[in-house]
């Protein structure tokens, strides 16, 4: 069940898009801050490269291209390194602990009149991402407030 790596970076940016970031979520996954630091990362490292790329080549002149182009490689790396990690964990199944959350919180969310697709048997993180959104977007802040607080 392995993806190539274009498919992995572009389930990555879907789960990206899709995670709720919500401080509330901050202290039980790390995605919150995988995405918070994926963002950041896209928009600042292109030009942090191509900054290095030109003052090595500057400084050190054009004997020392390879090393340039390697460092220019790392930092452009950096971004595709959290598509890549959010790409693959959103195709990993819950454990168990977080599939009864999951199962838990879905059922409520359906006595509550929420629109939601039915629960998975074995869910993945990027179900749990829908759910969580949908619970955020949807049902108001003393819902949300129970189960995170």
């Amino acid at each position: 069940m392995s993806q190539s790596v274009m498919a992995m970076i572009k389930d990555g940016q879907q789960y990206m898009k899709t995670w709720p970031m919500k401080k509330e979520l901050y202290a039980f996954f790390p995605e919150c801050r995988v995405v918070a630091a994926t963002k950041f990362a896209i928009k600042t490292m292109p030009p942090v490269a191509l900054v290095s790329c030109a003052l090595l080549l500057q400084n050190l002149g054009a004997e020392y291209l390879p090393q340039t182009i390697a460092i220019g490689a790392f930092f452009l790396s950096l971004p595709l390194q959290g598509l890549l990690w959010l790409g693959h964990r959103s195709d990993q199944y819950l454990p168990p602990q977080l599939k009864s959350w999951y199962q838990e919180i879905h059922a409520k969310m359906r006595t509550q009149g929420c629109n939601v697709a039915s629960a998975k048997s074995k869910p993945k993180y990027k179900e749990l991402a829908k759910l969580l959104k949908t619970a955020f977007n949807d049902l108001d802040s003393v819902f949300t407030e129970h189960w995170f607080n």
